[in-house]
Parts: C-alpha cells; structure tokens; sequence
C-alpha cells in the first residue's frame, strides 16, 4: 500500500508541477519582437513599450494567441496597419504616443474590452469615440493625463463602457455628459480641479461609482 501511495504522490506532484509550468509559459510577457515572431502562437503579452520600432513590417496575424499588447511612449504617429488581424486582443496599452485619430478600421479589433489612451496631448476625443463606438467588447476606457476639461456629447454611443478614467485632467466639474453611459459602474476623476464640498461620491446623484 505505502508503494502505491508513494506512486500516487509523485504523479500527483508531477501533474501539478506541469500545470504550474505550463501556467507559468502562458503568462510570460515577451519585450522583443524578433524572439515572439519565432513562436508567434505562444505569445500571449507581448511588451513592446518604451521602444523605437517599425511596426509596419511586422507580420501581426501570426500572434493568433495575443491577449494583451502594450506600445507605450513609442512615439508612434500612426499605428499599423494590421494590428486590426488580432482577433483575440482583449488589452491594448497605447498610451504616450504621437498620434491623434485611431485607424478608421480600429472597430474590427473586437474583443477587445480594455484600451489605455492615456498622456496623448493631441487626442481627437470626438473622432476616436467616433471609432471606438463600434467596438463591442469594450468596457474599460483610460484617458488619464490628456490635458481634457470636457467630454464630446457623443461619449453617450459608448454603450458598453462600464469604467472610464478621467483622473489627472483639466475638469472643473463632473461632465454631464457621462450621465448618458447606462452601463458605467466606476468613473475615476481624481486629480481634477472639482470641488465637492460637503457631499461624498455617494451623494452624486449620477448612478454609478464616482471617485474623486
């Protein structure tokens, strides 16, 4: 019996010790793009911030498991082209780059739920909500520090939205125009110039979370 129950405890540890493993190989974060394009199938996060690149070349309906991309501070005025072929992106980091309207085909990326547009200084807010209003997996939407103190009225087609982050911006006032997200459950304004005197976020009156 004590042999059996040794065996048992060994597969057991192994199988578990391959399930770790391989968990482990799934969440790796890849940084260069030479070595993701060698096993493009494997590459889950692929980490490309902070980088001086030319994206256009790359072949981007290789990475068929991609997840979650992040070009942060790349200093990219435009984005390529193909990007759009990632049908599995749930994640896109964009923030700190040099462009102003996203791809008029940006919308094909469709289960993308969370895109960070944060430190864009010369955003287009009204032609990117344009764009991202036919995205139908998007959920959580970051422009943090993008020197804005309004929002365009048409923030209401951004059905799905259910977080948006407005903190480190130009705001004197909670816009109105947010009232029109019926799914929004969390709205971050901290770092603003709003004062709320003698009322906490609970007593808003918008619906959803706010955080000041």
């Amino acid at each position: 019996m004590k042999i059996i129950y040794t065996i048992a405890v060994i597969l057991i540890a192994h199988l578990s010790f391959g399930q770790i493993s391989n968990s482990n190989d799934i969440k790796k974060e890849f940084t260069n793009i030479e070595l993701a394009l060698k096993d493009p199938d494997k590459v889950f996060r692929l980490n490309l911030s902070n980088q001086t690149l030319k994206l256009d070349g790359i072949s981007w309906s290789k990475f068929i498991n991609l997840e979650y991309l992040s070009l942060k501070n790349d200093h990219l005025k435009e984005l390529p082209k193909e990007i759009i072929l990632l049908s599995k992106l749930k994640i896109l980091e964009l923030s700190g780059n040099d462009f102003s309207v996203l791809p008029e085909d940006f919308w094909k990326l469709r289960s993308l739920e969370e895109l960070f547009l944060n430190d864009e200084k010369n955003l287009n807010l009204e032609a990117n909500i344009k764009i991202m209003s036919k995205m139908p997996s998007l959920r959580i939407l970051h422009l943090e520090n993008d020197n804005l103190n309004s929002v365009p009225n048409t923030i209401g087609s951004l059905k799905n939205l259910e977080f948006l982050y407005l903190n480190n911006n130009q705001f004197n006032e909670i816009p109105k125009e947010i009232k029109q997200l019926e799914h929004l459950q969390f709205l971050d304004m901290r770092d603003n110039k709003i004062i709320v005197p003698n009322r906490s976020e609970e007593n808003l009156n918008f619906g959803f979370r706010i955080k000041l």
